[in-house]
């Protein structure tokens, strides 16, 4: 092992950002559930009255903008972390 692995082996911030993806994981994973839900609540909506829930309507925006959120940090494409060491996507 080279000195440079080593030490990078050694960085705690390193360490610190897995277990913060490991956070983000599981959270995308409840996102996820709770997105696909409103999507089959919504489908409900349309059918039984023949429009959809303007509230569901911009909560599914908002979470599905915090998804793309914890993809962007899970992804090193942002050190941003998402929602709740940021505020909550306010998408309407």
């Amino acid at each position: 092992m080279t000195p440079e692995t080593k030490e990078s082996m050694k960085d705690m911030n390193t360490w610190k950002r897995i277990l913060y993806m490991l956070l983000f994981a599981f959270a995308y994973s409840m996102a996820e559930f709770v997105l696909m839900g409103i999507v089959f609540i919504q489908v409900g909506f349309k059918l039984l009255t023949g429009e959809l829930n303007a509230n569901l309507k911009i909560l599914s925006k908002q979470i599905a903008f915090y998804i793309y959120q914890i993809m962007l940090f899970l992804s090193f494409n942002t050190e941003e972390k998402p929602f709740p060491f940021s505020a909550w996507p306010d998408k309407k």
